[in-house]
Parts: C-alpha cells; sequence; structure tokens
C-alpha cells in the first residue's frame, strides 16, 4: 500500500474522530441542562403538587362553609316567612279593628249629632218632655 493512501486515510479517521469527540461533548453540554432542568422540573412539579393540596383543602373548607351557611340561611329563611305570615294575620286583623272603630265613630258621630238636635229642640219648647 502507498504511505500516502495510508495517511489520508489515518487523516480522515482523525478528523472523523475530532468530529465525534466534539459531538460527544455538545452532547455532553445538553445533557447536562437536560439533568439541570429536570431538577428544576421536579422543584416546579414539586410547588404544583404542594399547591394542588392546599387548594383542595380551602375547597373543602369552603364547601364546609358553604353548607353552614346554607343551614342558617334556610333556618333564618324559615323563621322569617312564618314572621311575614304572623304578620300579615295581625295586620288583617288590625284592619278589621279600625274598620270597627270607624263605624263605631260613625254610629257615635250621628248619636251625638241626634243628642244635640234632641237638646236644641228641647231647649227651644219644641218638644215637651
Amino acid at each position: 500500500m502507498n504511505p500516502f493512501l495510508g495517511f489520508m486515510i489515518e487523516s480522515l479517521v482523525a478528523a472523523l474522530l475530532l468530529l465525534t469527540i466534539g459531538y460527544c461533548m455538545l452532547l455532553n453540554k445538553r445533557l447536562q441542562r437536560l439533568k439541570a432542568d429536570e431538577h428544576s422540573l421536579k422543584a416546579v412539579i414539586g410547588e404544583l403538587v404542594t399547591a394542588t393540596e392546599i387548594a383542595e383543602r380551602a375547597i373543602g373548607g369552603l364547601k364546609h362553609t358553604v353548607r353552614d351557611v346554607n343551614e342558617n340561611l334556610g333556618a333564618q329563611l324559615g323563621a322569617a316567612h312564618e314572621m311575614s305570615d304572623h304578620l300579615k294575620k295581625q295586620l288583617g286583623e288590625a284592619d278589621h279593628v279600625v274598620r270597627r272603630l270607624s263605624t263605631k265613630i260613625s254610629n257615635a258621630r250621628a248619636l251625638a249629632a241626634a243628642a244635640q238636635a234632641f237638646s236644641e229642640r228641647r231647649r227651644s219648647g219644641g218638644l215637651a218632655a
């Protein structure tokens, strides 16, 4: 074999080895960045899990609060309906009493007017007792 051809082949193999070493260095840097990203991603996932647990506890607390408020409002609404019905009944009774009083007042006025007319006739001598 020709020494020049051997030198060319050896040079080509050396160049390819240098390219391979360079590419391996590039891949090593990318893998290091990927591992660093993996650690930061694990930290983010951990924080996300913690935040999710906190949110779930808060939602549970809110559901409990809503249930308590609903029960209290239901009881208060029932009491308000009862009070409203009671007030309606009392207003009806009061209206009835006012009507009776106005009738009695008008009767009393008529009676007073009749008594006054009678008294005036008696004074004038129009009626003998």
